[in-house]
Parts: structure tokens; sequence; C-alpha cells
């Protein structure tokens, strides 16, 4: 691996957006393959917000969405991050990586294979390291958040979030029904207990209200419009009311996964 190879992250959402710009900040370059039509929940820290928007910035980290792999060129000459729609990952064998990262947390491999790039990683569960990728990197909050498995897989999805602030499911909220999501608060809001943040809209031009459980900061909201299933994540809450600025900087847990991701690419890189 050489210094101007490129690193290739399936995945713009919160969790992802941590490893691209440590990665970023650590001066490789990478290009980030996203959905057609992404649902990350923290907008204000997801570069998947170039694909409706055009471009993203997240700590001081550009990221600009681009429909061809000249145009990628240009931006990285920038020295800022292209962002492309490709969730098949199609562009895999024309890019050809030097290394891999699938940060869909789908939490399930949904078409990454470790003969994609020289090296493969996969953060969270649904990967066996040394089968599915390479390395597979830790995510569930606690002890062993962030550590490098080199052989089987990550925790599987307990379905439970993580504690923040005392809370774990009430903070995160989800879609009691199917219809288009639409926006009554905005992420940085402060909210009180039973409060309605969101609607959903059904056919018939019904209105369901999405209310909060907990009071606290609204530090991730679904996009408005998008059309959802019931079950779908449509909120999270931070009860910590002072934590206002955390709203718009990548999380610990996403920076901790973050070091891991590098710590892999870096050893290969010096070999």
């Amino acid at each position: 691996m050489k210094r101007d190879d490129v690193i290739l992250v399936r995945g713009g959402g919160d969790l992802a957006t941590g490893t691209i710009h440590r990665l970023w900040s650590a001066g490789l370059k990478v290009l980030v393959l996203e959905a057609e039509h992404p649902a990350a929940i923290r907008r204000q820290v997801s570069v998947s917000e170039a694909v409706y928007e055009g471009g993203a910035v997240v700590e001081g980290m550009r990221a600009a969405l681009v429909k061809t792999l000249d145009e990628a060129v240009v931006i990285w000459h920038r020295g800022d991050v292209p962002v492309m729609v490709d969730p098949k990952g199609e562009l895999i064998p024309q890019v050809q990586p030097a290394a891999l990262v699938d940060a869909i947390l789908a939490k399930k491999n949904i078409g990454t294979t470790r003969d994609m790039a020289p090296l493969t990683i996969a953060l969270g569960p649904g990967f066996t390291a040394g089968v599915d990728v390479d390395f597979v990197v830790e995510t569930k909050r606690g002890h062993r958040l962030g550590r490098i498995i080199r052989e089987g897989a990550a925790i599987p999805n307990t379905g439970v979030p993580g504690v923040i602030g005392g809370y774990g499911a009430e903070r995160v909220i989800h879609a009691e029904k199917a219809g288009i999501f639409r926006n009554v608060c905005a992420i940085g809001d402060i909210v009180s207990a039973g409060e309605t943040i969101a609607e959903i809209e059904t056919p018939d031009g019904i209105r369901t209200p999405v209310t909060t459980r907990i009071a606290g900061i609204l530090r991730g909201l679904l996009r408005d419009g998008y059309p959802v299933t019931p079950g779908f994540k449509v909120a999270d809450v931070d009860p910590r009311r002072e934590e206002l600025e955390n709203c718009f900087l990548i999380s610990d847990k996403a920076r901790c996964i973050a070091g891991s991701v590098l710590e892999l690419i870096a050893a290969n890189l010096w070999k």
C-alpha cells in the first residue's frame, strides 16, 4: 500500500463518517460509496447528506457528491472527500482500492467480499474475520468497543442501544407505522418527554405524531419526506441537555472505531 492509494469506505452514516474523517485527517485518499437514499439519523455528522445536498461538511472535512471517478480525482486534488452513489459496489473493480472498509452498519453482510481489496475491514456484526473480510471491528458500546477481531465475529446485534446519560432504549425512537416522515422539530432542539417531534403521513392524509419518551436534546432526526416502515429508526434523543454541541460533533464511539480502522490500515501501509 502506498500513500496515494485509494481507501474505499462503503457507507456514509455517522459511524462511517468518524472513520472517514480519521483517514482523511491522516492524509489518506478516501472514496465513499453510498446508497441512493441514505437514511442517516445523525445527519449533521454524516457525509451521506452529500447525496441529497451535493456536499457536506463535518468538523472541517468537506465531502462532495460526484458521478464519475474523473470528478473524484478533482475532489481529491482539492483535499476533500468524494462521495458516489453505488450501493452495490459496482465501481470497486474499477477503483482497485488498496483497502476497503464496510461501514454500512446493516448488522449483516449485504455484499462485501474479501477479494474486493488487498485489505478488507468490516464494522460491527454480520461478518466473520478471515472469511468475509480480513478484520472486524467491534461496534458495541462497552469494554470491547473498537477491539480488532482477527478471527470470528463481533458481538451479535442485541437491538438495544448503548446507554447514554442513564438511558438506553428510551432515547431511540422508531416509526410505529408506514408512511412519509414529516419533521416538526430540528436536530439540536431541546425537547420534553412526550413532545411531538415529527409526524408520519399516510396516503389518506392522516398524520400520526411521533413523540419522545425522554427529555433532552434532539441529537438525530430522519430527513423530512423519507418513507418509513414500522420499526424504522427515526430519531435519537440525548438526555444530557448540556451537550448541545455534540449534535454537530463526531461521537466518542465513532472515533474509537475509527482509531482501530486507521491502526489496521497504517500497519498495512508501513509493511
